[in-house]
């Protein structure tokens, strides 16, 4: 068999070909532009927050800052009015003048503190190391004897330090006795400041540089210093001191990156303190965001060429294998037909053997009260036939023949108990036939008559005084009606005062209720189920309701089980009347 190419399918390939490659061509552009539009906004947003955390640092830097110099400016005057300072330089004695700034020290955390007498020379001192020492020549000291004041003095030392003092004359009747020299420890927000990754300067009103995260920038001016150390060399330092380089490397920062300069006014003495924040963080954290969407992209378009590949051999595999598929699936769909058909019919042929099976049991449970009722009626007759023996001896032949009268009747209701056990007895037919429920409620009765007689339950009958006509087989509604009696029965063992309720009413359909009042019902939902039962074992299979309840669905009804209101079980036989189903068939 040759193979032909159909020319209707080119069109079709051609057309599916184009629409993948403009599916690939929307799928590039649309990821380019999510990936643009995603890195011009978090740039914008990661920058503004940069400079808004950066903004928010200097303004904390600067507020720290002016109020350590605010809270030691206080100082030098408290103490140039301190009694104990005062009374040590009138008399000399400085033998606890000592002890009291070291106290005062601690107290304020002071550098160090200072006295002097009018000479310049330190009589008592926070550090005693300095007891003796002589600072006439020292600027805070000059300063002091010029001004009546408290007086600020920020100067280099030789070794490129930067002190931050302030002094004030003690004057005692209107006499020159000293000076009290506060030093400000301003070297600790360097250190502070040195643990993020911002370049911090302070600088005087001359543009000085007098506190820095880089120690070689103090005495410069801006320009000096960024000449002699860019700022992100100055940045990388202060990293350098504090980060963790395994988790943060150095030059994940400052390669080509940008410096963003902050200014922020000191209102002291004309000072301002600027701020370096490199945006190499800000670049960094929007490329690992546009990594993860190009990842993502690459996936899903890998995705699309591996699930594209794999249809496409998925359907070569199907058409290859379609046609023996189908005459399999056609070859086991017949198999299956046939094999669902010989189900049912096992099943039917179940179902009525399970049926008689328990018209069988229910037959063998009456035979032990039946048997009772048959051995009444034959001690009367033996009675009888002894009194028309005897009468007959005696020539009374008329009293005689009533003795045979009553042997005549018994003999007739001893036959249709027989007769009734007997149709129970045989298998119900498919034939319908119309029926009056009230015969088939006395037939019920009548066969379950020793037993209630047994037990001594009290049975309550409200039938109505026409006909209730029904199209139904007496046979197997008599067996429905036997199983509620039975179960009402069972119920009511543990009933002082057993009662049984029969009603039969008339509307749409003929209802039927039998109700009892025993214990009720626990489990509604299980009870139509099949081998679901409440007796003890060896009493029952727990199959007569679920047979009762297909027998009415085949007669057209529905059985309906509820507990009653006063307590007690409440069964309803639902069957439609023949007026009924002749007029739904016209």
């Amino acid at each position: 068999m040759s193979e032909t190419t159909d020319p209707r399918k080119e069109p079709v390939r051609s057309a599916l070909s184009w629409r993948a490659r403009m599916s690939l061509l929307v799928f590039i552009v649309a990821a380019v532009a999510v990936v643009w539009v995603t890195n011009q906004l978090l740039t914008e947003r990661y920058t503004v927050s940069t400079k808004n955390r950066a903004e928010v640092r200097q303004t904390l830097y600067a507020g720290n800052l002016l109020s350590e110099l605010q809270r030691n400016s206080v100082v030098p005057l408290l103490l140039a009015r301190d009694p104990v300072l005062i009374g040590a330089l009138n008399s000399a004695d400085f033998s606890q003048t000592s002890q009291r700034l070291i106290g005062v020290k601690d107290e304020i955390g002071a550098a160090s503190l200072i006295l002097l007498d009018a000479s310049g020379r330190t009589v008592a001192a926070s550090d005693r190391a300095l007891i003796g020492s002589s600072h006439r020549t020292e600027p805070y000291f000059i300063s002091a004897l010029r001004s009546n004041e408290t007086v600020f003095n920020a100067y280099r030392t030789d070794n490129g330090a930067m002190r931050f003092v302030y002094s004030r004359r003690i004057e005692a009747a209107g006499e020159l006795i000293g000076v009290i020299v506060v030093e400000v420890d301003l070297r600790k927000f360097e250190q502070q400041w040195s643990t993020i990754s911002d370049a911090v300067v302070v600088l005087d009103s001359e543009g000085q540089i007098i506190l820095s995260t880089e120690p070689r920038w103090r005495g410069l001016t801006e320009d000096e210093a960024l000449k002699l150390r860019s700022a992100p060399s100055a940045i990388e330092r202060a990293i350098r001191a504090t980060a963790d380089w395994a988790a943060l490397p150095t030059e994940a920062f400052y390669r080509g990156s940008a410096l963003m300069r902050l200014e922020n006014r000191i209102p002291f003495r004309g000072w301002r303190m600027v701020t370096y924040t490199t945006y190499s963080s800000v670049r960094e954290r929007v490329n690992g965001v546009l990594a993860l969407e190009i990842m993502f992209f690459a996936i899903l378009l890998a995705g699309g060429f591996y699930l594209t590949s794999r249809r496409a051999l998925a359907r070569s595999i199907f058409f290859q294998r379609e046609s023996a598929e189908l005459r399999q699936l056609n070859d086991t769909l017949q198999r299956e037909i046939a094999e669902r058909e010989r189900v049912e019919k096992n099943l039917e042929v179940a179902e009525q053997t399970i049926a008689q099976s328990s018209k069988l049991a229910a037959l063998g449970e009456m035979s032990a009260s039946v048997s009772h009722e048959l051995n009444q009626p034959l001690a009367a007759m033996k009675t009888y036939l002894a009194g028309a023996k005897l009468l007959l001896q005696r020539r009374r032949p008329e009293e005689a023949l009533t003795s045979f009268q009553r042997v005549d009747d018994l003999i007739e209701r001893m036959g249709a108990i027989t007769r009734q056990l007997k149709s129970f007895a045989r298998k119900g037919g498919d034939a319908l036939e119309p029926l009056d429920a009230r015969d088939c409620i006395s037939s019920a009765l009548s066969m379950m008559e020793p037993q209630l007689k047994e037990r001594k339950v009290k049975i309550t009958r409200s039938l109505p005084a026409e006909p209730v006509m029904i199209m139904a087989d007496r046979i197997r509604l008599e067996q429905v009606l036997i199983n509620l009696l039975r179960n009402a029965v069972d119920a009511t063992k543990e009933v002082e005062e057993p009662a049984i309720e029969i009603l039969l009413t008339v509307g749409q359909t003929a209802a039927l209720i039998v109700r009892d009042n025993g214990p009720g019902i626990e489990d509604l939902e299980s009870l139509f189920e099949p081998f679901y039962t409440t007796k003890a074992p060896g009493d029952g299979v727990g199959l007569g309701l679920a047979i009762s309840s297909g027998i009415v669905k085949d007669l057209g009804g529905r059985l309906y089980a509820r507990n009653g209101r006063a307590g007690g079980a409440v069964f309803e036989v639902r069957l439609p009347l023949i007026d009924t189903d002749i007029k739904a068939a016209e």
